[in-house]
């Protein structure tokens, strides 16, 4: 007997809003007994701004999460913890990698109850942190949302937070379509399954051009240098001064250090449904499709193969939509379903067209990434080269900034090379393709090699060249052209 098609509201995911949660994010919490932390998140730029959030924090009462009650109360608790652990650790002139107990007894409890990591994840700075200007307005509209809570109060910080937010609702109803498609693929329904194909293609079309319009609030410099500090995690950080990760000071004197990446958008459950419902697999970076090492690089050597950050992403979302992709993910059946009906040409061609459309997404954002991490970083690795030994020193600045002679290959989030992630996980979303006009298309992608690529400059004798990305810090090669977190 087939297990069953899971049921949305079984995970906390409401068919119009998707992965939002189906309750408007709460903007403060309402017991008075925690005024204290709204007052700081409240007043969190001009401690940061002032130097003072590090004992502002450090002067408060342990609270207890006792009088939080509904799940709306525990996300709420989660993103203001997290904002102050963040502000926390980068507030000031050098990271602080000992986080003192008025942020840590409490984080600790409700990333128990979320069961999240103790850091800034996807889910803290998008998911439950907006709001609508308008409550009888929908969500996908950028024109109609803000963001409850920033680090810098700019509006480049909340236009970052909130094209991820309008991106969620707009692919929200992928989410009951998908489920009616295998639902009706169980039942041989070649019509049903084609119409909700061909209305997923266009969905994805929709995020696409949600995604674009990033540069509409959002400067790239801007972002580099006042956004993306306060993102990064803890997880491969040495040259940011965290060279261990965190301590969770709890009062039990243990000295144990964690580290977490920082917040990405692969972290978006939303994605990640998309490849699970197409049956897009994604393999170990440098693993080939069958299951050899993938291509080499321009040297000739093939990269070494690497453990599987997508998979990995998935413990930085909530508990239940992380259950919701593993269930998903045993009883989905669209791929196979097309393959054994390979006759019938509108739904292989509807079949085809979603993998199009999402690996145009991914060309997208690879465009998006660059132009708001590489460039500025080579603009940054121009500027440090020029200055003299001593300006450099006086300059430090507390973010994983590459050291001026260093040659290592840095990694990123999971301690995974990103630009071969990246390539590898936008080629793997074509190779399910069914026409043979559209395997050769997603193969060899749209023909112009600059479409979603950058030359490289400033490169080490090796043929590398440093960047710092949200979450720490990754390695590009010769081969290489942008960056994606998808």
């Amino acid at each position: 007997m087939l297990p069953p098609i899971p049921v949305l509201e079984d995970y906390g995911i409401n068919p119009e809003h998707g992965f939002l949660p189906p309750d408007l994010p709460l903007e403060s919490l309402p017991d008075p007994y925690y005024a204290k932390w709204e007052s700081i998140i409240d007043n969190i730029q001009p401690l940061i701004l002032s130097r003072r959030v590090r004992p502002t924090i450090a002067r408060l009462p342990i609270l207890s999460t006792s009088f939080l009650h509904t799940d709306a109360e525990w996300r709420r608790a989660y993103v203001v913890l997290t904002f102050m652990l963040h502000a926390y650790v980068w507030g000031g002139d050098i990271p602080e990698e000992l986080i003192p107990p008025p942020i840590s007894v409490p984080l600790l409890k409700v990333c128990d109850y979320l069961e999240l990591p103790p850091v800034a994840t996807y889910a803290a700075v998008c998911l439950w942190n907006y709001k609508p200007i308008f409550a009888d307005e929908p969500t996908d509209d950028l024109h109609n949302l803000s963001t409850i809570n920033t680090f810098t109060g700019s509006l480049d910080e909340q236009w970052f937070y909130l094209v991820s937010v309008a991106i969620e609702a707009r692919g929200a109803p992928t989410l009951p379509l998908m489920l009616k498609a295998m639902e009706a693929a169980r039942a041989g329904d070649n019509e049903v399954v084609t119409v909700c194909l061909q209305e997923m293609a266009q969905r994805i079309d929709g995020v696409s051009t949600l995604l674009q319009r990033m540069y509409e609030h959002c400067d790239p410099h801007v972002f580099y240098h006042r956004v993306r500090p306060f993102l990064a995690g803890s997880k491969n950080m040495g040259d940011a001064g965290l060279p261990n990760g965190v301590m969770f000071d709890t009062g039990n004197g243990s000295t144990e250090y964690r580290q977490y990446g920082g917040g990405s958008n692969a972290q978006s459950s939303l994605l990640q449904f998309f490849d699970i419902v197409l049956g897009i697999e994604h393999r170990p970076t440098g693993v080939g499709r069958e299951g050899g090492t993938s291509a080499k690089d321009s040297e000739g050597i093939a990269p070494t193969p690497r453990h599987g950050f997508i998979q990995e992403m998935r413990g930085y979302m909530p508990g239940l939509h992380r259950r919701f992709l593993e269930n998903v993910g045993s009883v989905a059946n669209i791929k196979d379903f097309v393959q054994a009906r390979q006759s019938d040409k509108a739904l292989c061609l509807a079949y085809d067209a979603c993998l199009a459309m999402l690996r145009a997404l991914r060309d997208k954002h690879i465009q998006v990434v660059s132009r708001y991490i590489i460039i500025p970083s080579r603009e940054q690795r121009r500027s440090s080269q020029s200055m003299t030994l001593q300006a450099a020193r006086s300059s430090v600045v507390n973010l994983a900034n590459p050291k001026s002679g260093d040659n290592r290959k840095a990694r990123g989030t999971g301690g995974t090379a990103l630009i071969p992630f990246l390539k590898q996980a936008r080629d793997e979303t074509g190779e399910p393709a069914i026409g043979a006009w559209a395997r050769r298309l997603l193969s060899n992608g749209p023909g112009d090699r600059s479409y979603a690529s950058l030359g490289k400059v400033d490169e080490h004798a090796d043929g590398q060249i440093e960047i710092v990305g949200m979450a720490g810090t990754w390695a590009m090669d010769d081969s290489e052209g942008g960056i994606c977190h998808w």
